[in-house]
């Protein structure tokens, strides 16, 4: 989910009623249906007038409910813990040094919590490594309210997509950056671990003894923070390294993988 011209954050978009016209703003709040749940969301930002206006913006959607705010990292970390909220919406803006350490945090003490992310700078660095920890959505504040409604009820339904709505012009810079994450040996036995393939096959395919195998996943695991063959190729696909899987490598196309070996 990628958009470079989005409205600012400041305007407020008319909401759509049941007649097909357009309300005036956030205070045109729709009714959630009996069987849906209001998703709950706890708000981060430095500033206590931001917070004030983001959620009235977010509470005139029945669909959402804030159930708390923060100002700083400590106090964020203790009201996500407490409320365990299914979305911290975090603007990261005024953090500095402190934004890797608290989202870490948070993703600890409530794993289950989606993390999005607001800020005006599309640092490529940072980017790269807040997508490896966990966050779900990173968004330029560019974007208008009713796209980060959206991206925040997308984080909700979605398993495995992380959201990025970023300038264009980032994009050279993420590739850049991230291409010396991994070695070009360990990206390239990454790529065959996401088609599948056990620790021997991807021996036989690159020449190599199965020892040296487990020496580059031990590595590429250290680097993506990942936990599991299949975390390092989620992660590393989230940040640009590898493509999604879609098929065999042309060279072992009429191999079968063997899906049973971990290691």
């Amino acid at each position: 989910m990628m958009r470079g011209d989005a409205m600012a954050m400041g305007e407020t978009p008319g909401h759509a009623r049941a007649d097909g016209h357009r309300g005036s703003g956030p205070a045109d709040k729709r009714a959630v249906p009996a069987h849906d749940v209001a998703k709950t969301v706890v708000l981060v930002d430095g500033y206590a007038l931001v917070r004030k206006g983001m959620r009235a913006v977010l509470e005139a959607q029945a669909s959402l409910r804030v159930v708390g705010e923060a100002g700083d990292s400590d106090s964020a970390i203790s009201e996500v813990a407490l409320q365990q909220p299914d979305v911290v919406l975090f603007d990261i803006d005024m953090w500095q040094d402190r934004v890797t350490p608290t989202v870490r945090k948070i993703r600890e003490m409530s794993p289950k919590s989606r993390i999005v992310v607001l800020t005006t700078n599309d640092n490529p660095h940072l980017l790269g490594v807040l997508v490896l920890i966990g966050i779900r959505a990173y968004l330029v504040k560019s974007v208008g309210w009713s796209l980060l409604i959206s991206a925040i009820h997308e984080t909700c339904v979605q398993n495995d997509n992380i959201l990025l709505l970023l300038s264009q012009q980032s994009f050279p810079r993420i590739a850049s950056r991230n291409e010396n994450l991994l070695s070009p040996r360990e990206l390239e036995v990454l790529e065959l671990v996401s088609f599948a393939l056990s620790n021997v096959q991807i021996a036989s395919h690159l020449r190599v003894s199965e020892a040296t195998i487990k020496r580059h996943l031990r590595n590429i695991f250290v680097k993506l923070g990942a936990v599991s063959r299949i975390d390092a190729v989620n992660k590393a696909a989230a940040a640009f390294l590898i493509a999604s899987p879609s098929g065999q490598p042309n060279s072992m196309a009429g191999a079968v993988p063997e899906r049973g070996k971990p290691n």
